[in-house]
């Protein structure tokens, strides 16, 4: 039960960042979100928001995880959409209100503690992207760059689609990636 309730609060967390940023993600609101007693803020994260936010950075990057590590044996280009689909199915379900709650602790932490954790999980992220990619056939001197590229692109795309509120800026750069990629397998 008590883990339950965390867990709802890391999720929750995980889910304001995404929306509203580190500035804009309280335990007021988390509480308010997932309905947990106020107790359970002290009781779950006595070292404060930072560890909350830890940890809603450690879900979010997860389950990105789980996600790259179910495309095993997909070809580059196939990984490349995967990848891609992921953060254009955010921007729609959404409505263009949410992103990546990686990005947005990166961006507005003053925290070197939670820095290195955001810094963390995206390595995670392009080791296992990079290993993917080679896998499927794609070169190792490529692998690794396309891999941070295809994070830092996708990451800007979302950005500025959330700007201007449509999808045709993520659709750009989708479209140059996926060329990018293919041209590096052939």
């Amino acid at each position: 039960m008590a883990s339950d309730v965390k867990a709802r609060m890391v999720a929750g967390a995980a889910r304001l960042l995404a929306q509203q940023g580190l500035q804009g993600t309280s335990f007021s609101e988390v509480l308010e979100l997932t309905g947990a007693p106020r107790g359970s803020v002290y009781h779950h994260f006595p070292d404060g928001k930072d560890q909350l936010v830890a940890a809603a950075v450690d879900l979010a990057g997860g389950r990105a995880l789980d996600l790259v590590d179910s495309w095993a044996g997909k070809s580059p280009a196939e990984v490349t959409a995967s990848f891609l689909a992921i953060w254009r199915t955010v921007l729609e379900r959404s409505h263009f209100q949410a992103g990546c709650a990686v990005l947005a602790v990166t961006v507005a932490t003053e925290s070197p503690a939670l820095l290195e954790h955001s810094a963390t999980v995206f390595r995670q992220w392009r080791t296992r992207l990079a290993a993917l990619l080679e896998a499927g056939g794609l070169p190792q001197r490529h692998a690794a760059a396309f891999a941070a590229t295809l994070v830092a692109a996708s990451e800007g795309a979302v950005v500025l689609s959330r700007a201007e509120q449509q999808l045709e800026p993520f659709d750009l750069v989708a479209e140059q990636l996926l060329d990018q990629v293919r041209r590096l397998a052939a």
